[in-house]
């Protein structure tokens, strides 16, 4: 059985899936996560409705580095609706990433959703707050 099999047996329901849109971004973000700087993360609420099996609050999710290896469990311990104009400097500190500032998070984010084709200043995000469960490796990243 393999590793992404024997976690999803240890923690059932969970999915597996990597954070970013690049193999190298889904490793930065990776490291960022299993070192505890990264507790937070979002998405376009319209990208979370289409997915057939979307994060909820409670639900453990194996995180995937760029090369599709798992590297650590979260739980999800706090999900909200929030327009992109409305998110907080608070929030953007917990996505953990740049200088942790609402600036660079607003950069940053414009940037990966005008790429996914779906940025609006007011569009809505599902902003999800994570705890580390279980980091499996750091050699994986």
């Amino acid at each position: 059985m393999d590793l992404i099999n024997e976690l999803k047996t240890k923690y059932p329901g969970s999915q597996a899936w990597s954070i970013g849109d690049s193999p190298e971004m889904a490793n930065k973000l990776a490291e960022l996560v299993i070192k505890g700087i990264k507790t937070a993360s979002c998405g376009s609420l319209a990208a979370l409705q289409a997915e057939e099996s979307a994060p909820k609050i409670g639900s453990h999710n194996i995180i995937l580095n760029g090369q599709g290896v798992p590297v650590c469990v979260i739980r999800m311990v706090s999900m909200r609706l929030v327009r992109f104009c409305d998110v907080t400097e608070e929030f953007a500190r917990k996505e953990g990433e740049g200088d942790l500032s609402l600036e660079y998070w607003r950069k940053e984010h414009k940037a990966f959703f005008t790429r996914a084709g779906c940025y609006s200043d007011d569009m809505e995000l599902v902003a999800e707050e994570f705890e580390v469960i279980e980091v499996l490796s750091h050699r994986s990243l």
